[in-house]
């Protein structure tokens, strides 16, 4: 049956929509738009594909701009910040410095005014990312030498940051980059000390760093240099220990830092290598291509001082040191804080520069605060937990050692009465005994400076004299202002690159010392860079000047090493040869004896004073004998607590302890010479101290430490000790511990004694020049401890030091130490042991026989053990 035509038409068209609307051909059709869209895309000019891109503007438009060193935005909503990184700083070398603005003592050496040091900075670019390339300055390479071309095998830079640009602009040559990774973490520098091995658990600690809690506090734009204060917050949810009362919450404390991006000094300044006769801080450099033992380039740390007229033997700088007392500073002690800087003039006019030093009072409406680094201040706080190391900083471009700028942080309690802080309820050991293998005191003395923890000491105990012999204010304020004196010398001579010189205390005699005329108005040791006692005579009528006031012989000639512009290296020789004048003798930390065990040369000693330094410890000791027989009377005030009485007697006992210690370092001591061979006054570089002086300290310390009576106070004295009651303070009994802490002193002398160091070196210079050998010396040792009462009472501070000593012979053979004694050593420690057990028969009072027996039973036990 056919279809009219009509219909059959109607057909065909359903039929060929069909088609035409397919899923097939649909696909098809988006196909070809697609095509007819890339098409349409790529004729399109390039410019409409960049405009959907964010430029510099578009990302920083709610920002405040801040303009300087590196160009920074500061978002107003947020906060946030971002960096411009121009073409011409990519490969480019910058210095990174920080310091500390504002910290807790609690988490560490974390004090206001410390700095955390400087280092070199490349900045590179890798594909999109920016990156920030920490420099490594400890190697140098000749560059005439074919070695120089492998300068950086097996030599590791640091990429501090790898930052991803967010925006770049090609006609001016910039890139945008989220700077707050730099900042809010610690990418810069590691502020949160890291935990020490051993720590106990229930230590003060800071908690994570809280990247929504830490902010930025301001930033400081200059064309030199580029300044971030940031205050990194660390929180903890719940804490063991919520610190001190400088910590309002442990779970959230707060560290504020400076950090500085300084552009590399463009100058002339010609960097100057060291001398080991003449002590100065170092940028440590060797030479990779150097052939000689002594492969060295360190560079000292010294100011860019030049002559404004070269041709003048004095001259102005062209540029002085610019030192501001800070606003905070109390107005009566501002005119001795001014002396104490300009005094270094005098050593800089024998370098040939006229007023190195100048001195200004920061103005009360200054705009710029004390931590700009631009500024060198001397600045003024009253901690509550007062910290004493690192206190006149520096920081320099580790390429050269320029001084770039520094800082003199003073605390107000120097110049009180003030007790250190964790030693208010804990004065019962106020010395602190070391063990064979604490390294901890020997790390912090070397790369830290606690010269005003020596010199609060000091003055305490002069005043305490001064006051017991009826000094007037007048008098008392002469000490205060010749500490505060002596106090900075010592740090200006920090800030211009010195370290210490321990050694400084031998130049005048003990009779010297007592000649009021004859010191009046000098530096009483070699350099104010010592750790000397002050100078307190026995004899009242002889008192005169106590501490020094102004620079020493040493500190003159060291100044003419550093900043003389020699024209000949021959001028540079003569003057270092110069080194072995009695008045230049120099050692530092290095070379110091403060800790058990360390060094080797007793003159490098703190606490010391005098070139008989055994005779003014003794005259000291008996001083504080004498003022122990009247601190009662002398300090106890009518309705007033006990705290003054009990705060002196401590003074006396820990002046006792010092000066033990400084007698204790001449028994196996070698005196050293660092001269250079052929050098005119030289002598050998190792000399043992001679057999006499080392039989005189032994003396000494039998009659002054270990004798019976040796620490002995009135009885009654005792009883008076009173802690002042402050709510519930007190964190242990607060019944004084007198035994402990006697035998605190007398364990400090033997941990030194019984070092593994001093009794190999005793040994060891038996063979150049050493007479008062092991076997003398440690029988001596026994018969000091023992022999007074062998047969009748032991009293009970002898008991604490017989079986204390016993115990430590009895480690020298057994304990986890044994391994470090020589077999000499050792063959002493059993010889010494065996005397003792038969010294140790039944005598004396019942508490003296139970002593006895309880020797004897140690040393069968130890000795079984032996066998």
């Amino acid at each position: 049956m056919s279809l009219p035509k009509k219909t059959f038409r109607l057909v065909c068209l359903l039929f060929l929509s069909l088609l035409i609307f397919s899923p097939q051909n649909a696909e098809a059709q988006r196909k070809n738009k697609k095509k007819k869209k890339d098409k349409t895309e790529t004729e399109a000019p390039s410019s409409e594909k960049k405009s959907k891109e964010k430029s510099i503007a578009d990302l920083t438009k709610s920002s405040k701009k801040s303009e300087g060193l590196f160009t920074i935005y500061q978002d107003s909503i947020t906060g946030s910040i971002k960096m411009l990184i121009s073409e011409d700083q990519i490969g480019k070398e910058f210095i990174y410095f920080s310091q500390i603005a504002d910290g807790v003592m609690d988490a560490g050496r974390i004090n206001r005014g410390s700095y955390k040091g400087s280092k070199v900075f490349k900045i590179e670019k890798y594909f999109n990312k920016i990156e920030f390339v920490t420099q490594n300055t400890s190697f140098y390479f000749d560059p005439e030498s074919p070695l120089s071309k492998s300068e950086n095998a097996n030599i590791s830079n640091g990429t501090m940051a790898s930052i991803k640009v967010e925006s770049y602009d090609k006609d001016k040559g910039l890139y945008l980059i989220d700077a707050n990774e730099l900042f809010l973490d610690e990418t810069l520098a590691q502020i949160k000390p890291a935990a020490r091995p051993g720590q106990s658990p229930t230590a003060f600690k800071l908690g994570k760093l809280s990247k929504d809690k830490s902010k930025i506090n301001a930033i400081k734009n200059y064309p030199e240099n580029t300044d971030v204060a940031i205050e990194y917050v660390y929180s903890s949810p719940s804490v063991l220990n919520n610190g001190s009362d400088a910590v309002a919450d442990g779970r959230n404390v707060s560290i504020k830092i400076y950090h500085s991006f300084i552009a590399m000094p463009e100058n002339n300044y010609q960097p100057r290598f060291d001398d080991p006769r003449v002590g100065y801080f170092l940028t440590e450099v060797n030479d990779q291509t150097a052939t000689n033992s002594t492969p060295f380039r360190d560079l000292i740390h010294r100011w860019d001082l030049q002559k404004k007229n070269p041709e003048l033997a004095l001259s102005e700088p062209v540029e002085p040191i610019t030192w501001w007392i800070e606003n905070s500073t109390p107005l009566e002690w501002r005119e001795t804080i001014k002396e104490g800087v300009l005094q270094w003039n005098v050593a800089f006019e024998k370098a040939g520069f006229k007023n190195a030093m100048v001195v200004k009072v920061q103005p009360d409406d200054a705009e710029w605060d004390a931590g700009d680094i631009r500024y060198n201040v001397l600045r003024w706080t009253s901690s509550p937990k007062p910290p004493f190391g690192g206190y006149g900083p520096s920081f320099v471009n580790p390429r050269t050692g320029q001084i770039l700028g520094a800082d003199i942080m003073l605390e107000f309690v120097h110049f009180t009465n003030r007790v250190f802080y964790d030693k208010v309820y804990n004065l019962a050991t106020p010395e602190k005994a070391y063990n064979a293998d604490d390294h901890e005191f020997e790390e912090e003395s070397m790369h830290s400076c606690a010269f005003a923890d020596t010199m609060h000491n000091e003055f305490m105990i002069a005043n305490a004299v001064a006051e017991a012999n009826g000094a007037s204010d007048l008098e008392l304020e002469g000490i205060k202002k010749e500490s505060m004196l002596a106090l900075i010398m010592h740090e200006i001579g920090h800030t211009l690159g010195l370290n210490h010189n321990m050694k400084a205390s031998q130049l005048f005699s003990p009779e010297q010392l007592a000649d009021a005329e004859f010191i009046k108005g000098k530096c009483l040791t070699g350099s104010v860079m010592d750790y000397a006692a002050l100078n307190i005579t026995r004899d009242r009528s002889k008192q005169g000047q106590y501490s020094d006031v102004a620079v020493g012989p040493y500190d003159v000639w060291a100044v003419q090493f550093g900043y003389t512009p020699f024209k000949t290296a021959k001028e540079r020789h003569d003057l270092l040869n110069e080194s072995t004048k009695p008045e230049l003798i120099f050692g530092n930390d290095a070379d110091d004896m403060r800790a058990p065990g360390k060094a080797i040369d007793p003159r490098v000693m703190i606490g010391d004073l005098s070139n008989d330094a055994i005779s003014y410890s003794i005259d000291r000791i008996e001083l504080s004998n004498d003022l122990m027989k009247t601190v009662k009377h002398n300090f106890t005030k009518t309705d007033e607590s006990y705290q003054e009485l009990r705060r002196v007697y401590y003074l006396l006992s820990g002046q006792k302890s010092t000066a033990a210690g400084v007698i204790s370092r001449y028994i196996g001591g070698v005196y050293v010479d660092r001269a250079m061979a052929g050098q005119e006054g030289g002598t050998q570089p190792y000399t043992p101290v001679s057999y006499e002086d080392q039989k005189r300290a032994m003396k000494a310390l039998s009659d002054y430490v270990f004798a019976p009576d040796a620490f002995t106070a009135p009885n009654d004295l005792y009883n008076y000790l009173a802690m002042q009651r402050r709510g519930f303070n007190f964190r242990e009994p607060e019944d004084p511990k007198i035994h402990e802490q006697i035998l605190t002193y007398q364990k400090n002398v033997l941990t030194h004694l019984l070092h593994p160091h001093t009794l190999q070196r005793i040994s060891d210079s038996e063979l150049y020049g050493n007479t008062y050998k092991l076997s003398a010396v440690m029988s001596d040792l026994n018969n000091a401890i023992f022999k007074s009462d062998i047969s009748g009472n032991v009293n009970s501070f002898r008991q604490n030091l017989q079986l204390e000593y016993t115990q430590m012979l009895i480690d020298m053979l057994t304990g986890k130490q044994s391994g470090r004694y020589t077999n000499n050593a050792k063959s002493m420690a059993l010889y010494n042991l065996k005397n003792i057990r038969n010294w140790s028969a039944p005598s004396g009072d019942v508490s003296s026989k139970a002593h006895k027996q309880h020797l004897k039973t140690l040393i069968d036990n130890a000795t079984k053990e032996v066998k």
